[in-house]
C-alpha cells in the first residue's frame, strides 16, 4: 500500500509539472499569436497614426483625433463613453467584467507652432501651426492597438477580466489625466500600462518633477503715460515688480526647484499706460508637496506686487501634476517583454533618412544601432520634466515605456521628432510599444496576483496615511487653454 501511495503521489507531482510547463507553453503561444496578429495589421494602425499626424490638434481641440480612436474602438467592440470628467475629447472604452481591471493610457494632442512634413530637413507643412512634435498620434494608436488585440485574446479564451483605454486629451499643458483622477475615473483600476515615444527603447521605471501652471493676471488704470502718467496705474509695473520679488526668491528655495515664467500680456502702446498685464508661471520639483509651498509664497509675491503698485491681481491655475511614482513589481512585467518585442532594425532607405535627419543635430549624435538595442533595467531613474501621468501613479499601480519612434539622438519637442511621426521608422516603434503592452496585459490577466503585489508595493511606497489631492483644487478643465493657437 505504502508503495502505491509513493507512485501515485509521484505520477501527480510529475503530472503538475507538466501541467505548469503546458500552461508556461500555452501562454508563450499566446503572445507568440499576439505579436503576429498585430504584425498584420501594421497597414491599419499606421493609417490611423498618420491621420492623426495629419489632424495636429492641441490639447482640448482633439475633436477629429479623438472622434477616430473612439471610432476605431467602438467597431472592435468597446463600449465608449466620451466627454468624461467635462472634457469633450476624452473618453474612456471599456470592454469585459470582473477582475482584474487593466487600464491603458492614450494620448492625442499635439504643439503649437511645430508644424513639420516628413523630411529630414526643416520643413513647416503649414507655417506657425501645431505638429506632433512628442508622438503622441502614436501614442493613442499604439495604445488602441493593445486594447483591441487584448480584448481578442481575452474573447477567444472566454477570460474574466476588464479593460479600460483611458483616451486623455491636453497632456501638453492641459493635464487632462489630472481631473479624471479627481473624477475618480481610475477608482475601480487594478494596473495601468502606458508608453511614450522616444529616441530609445527603454521599460526602467523613473520618477520626474512635479509642476503647478498658473496664470497671474493684473488690472490697472489707462493713461496718457506722457500727459497724464500720475493718472495711471500699470499692469505691466505689477507683472514685473512681481518676477523680481519671484526671482530674489531663488536664493531661498530648494536647488532642485525650478520655477520658470513668461510675460503673456504686457500691454498695446509704449504711450499708454497698461491697464491689463499677465504672466504665465510654472513652480516644479520632484516632490508635489514643495511644489505647493513654493507656488504659495509666488502667490504671496503677485499680492506683494499687486498692493505696492496700486493695481488688482488674480489667478487661474491652469494645471497641477505629481512627480511619478515607479513601480518595480509591474516595470519589470514590461521590461521583459519589451526584450522579447526587441527593438527598431532600419531599412536602407530608414537609414539614409535617419543620417540626414541626425546632420541637423548641433551636437554629436548616437549611434544609429541604438534604435536596435533595449536599454538595460535600472532603478531611480529620473528626468526633469512633467507630466500628468504621475496623478495616477499615486492612485494606482503604473508601469511605462518608451520605444525608439525618433531617431537616436532626436530631442522630443523638435521638428526632427515630428518628421519621424509619420515615417516608417515611428510607425514600426509605435507596434512595438502596442506589443509590449499587449503581452504585459496578458501576463497580468493571467496572474492577477502580480496586481496585488504591485499594490501593495504602491501602499507602502505612498504610506498608510496618504489621501490624494490634486494640485488643481476644485477648478474646471482649461478647455480653452490653445484656444485660437492651431
Amino acid at each position: 500500500m505504502k508503495t502505491i501511495c509513493i507512485a501515485f503521489a509521484f505520477l501527480l507531482s510529475n503530472l503538475s509539472s507538466l501541467l505548469a510547463q503546458n500552461l508556461k507553453v500555452t501562454g508563450e503561444k499566446d503572445k507568440q499569436l499576439v505579436l503576429q496578429e498585430l504584425g498584420k495589421k501594421y497597414p491599419a494602425y499606421a493609417a490611423i497614426a498618420r491621420q492623426i499626424w495629419a489632424n495636429a490638434e492641441l490639447g482640448f481641440q482633439e475633436t477629429k483625433s479623438s472622434a477616430l480612436l473612439q471610432e476605431t474602438l467602438r467597431n472592435a467592440g468597446f463600449e465608449v463613453k466620451a466627454g468624461v470628467a467635462e472634457m469633450p475629447t476624452a473618453f474612456v472604452a471599456s470592454y469585459g467584467s470582473g477582475k482584474p481591471v487593466i487600464g491603458i493610457l492614450a494620448e492625442f494632442d499635439a504643439l503649437p507652432g511645430l508644424s513639420q512634413d516628413s523630411v529630414p530637413f526643416k520643413k513647416a507643412l503649414i507655417e506657425g501651426k501645431a505638429g506632433h512634435a512628442c508622438g503622441h498620434n502614436l501614442f493613442g494608436t499604439a495604445s488602441s492597438a493593445a486594447a483591441i488585440e487584448l480584448k481578442n485574446w481575452l474573447s477567444k479564451n472566454k477570460k474574466s477580466g476588464t479593460i479600460k483605454l483611458f483616451g486623455t486629451p491636453a497632456e501638453e499643458g492641459g493635464g487632462a489625466k489630472v481631473y479624471m483622477v479627481r473624477d475618480g475615473l481610475f477608482s475601480d483600476v487594478d494596473a495601468v500600462l502606458h508608453w511614450h515615444p522616444s529616441n530609445a527603447n527603454d521599460a526602467s521605471p523613473e520618477s520626474c518633477m512635479a509642476i503647478k501652471q498658473t496664470l497671474f493676471r493684473f488690472y490697472g488704470k489707462a493713461a496718457h503715460a506722457a500727459a497724464a502718467p500720475e493718472k495711471g496705474r500699470s499692469a505691466l509695473d505689477a507683472v514685473e515688480a512681481m518676477n523680481y520679488m519671484t526671482n530674489m526668491m531663488r536664493e531661498h528655495v530648494p536647488s532642485d526647484a525650478r520655477i520658470h515664467y513668461v510675460i503673456t500680456k504686457g500691454g498695446l502702446a509704449a504711450n499708454v499706460v497698461p491697464e491689463f498685464a499677465e504672466v504665465e508661471y510654472m513652480v516644479r520639483h520632484p516632490n508635489a508637496a514643495v511644489v505647493a509651498e513654493i507656488w504659495d509664497r509666488i502667490v504671496k509675491c503677485a499680492e506683494g506686487a499687486a498692493n505696492g503698485t496700486e493695481t488688482s491681481m488674480k489667478y487661474e491655475v491652469i494645471s497641477g501634476s505629481f512627480n511619478l511614482l515607479p513601480n518595480e513589481t509591474l516595470s519589470k512585467l514590461m521590461f521583459d517583454n519589451l526584450k522579447k518585442v526587441g527593438g527598431i532594425n532600419y531599412s536602407p532607405s530608414e537609414l539614409e533618412f535617419a543620417k540626414k535627419l541626425q546632420s541637423s543635430f548641433s551636437f554629436k549624435a548616437p549611434d544609429l544601432a541604438e534604435a536596435q538595442k533595449i536599454q538595460p533595467f535600472t532603478l531611480g531613474g529620473f528626468f526633469p520634466a512633467s507630466t500628468d501621468v504621475g496623478d495616477i501613479t499615486w492612485v494606482v499601480p503604473t508601469a511605462g515605456l518608451g520605444t525608439a519612434t525618433w531617431v537616436p539622438g532626436a530631442p522630443a519637442h523638435s521638428w526632427q521628432a515630428v518628421a519621424t511621426g509619420s515615417t516608417s521608422i515611428g510607425l514600426k516603434a509605435m507596434m512595438n510599444a502596442a506589443k509590449t503592452i499587449a503581452l504585459t496585459g496578458i501576463d497580468l490577466f493571467n496572474n492577477p496576483e502580480l496586481c496585488e503585489k504591485a499594490k501593495k508595493e504602491l501602499n507602502e511606497k505612498t504610506g498608510v496615511e496618504f489621501k490624494y489631492k490634486s494640485l488643481i483644487g476644485d477648478r474646471k478643465p482649461p478647455l480653452d487653454f490653445r484656444k485660437g493657437l492651431n
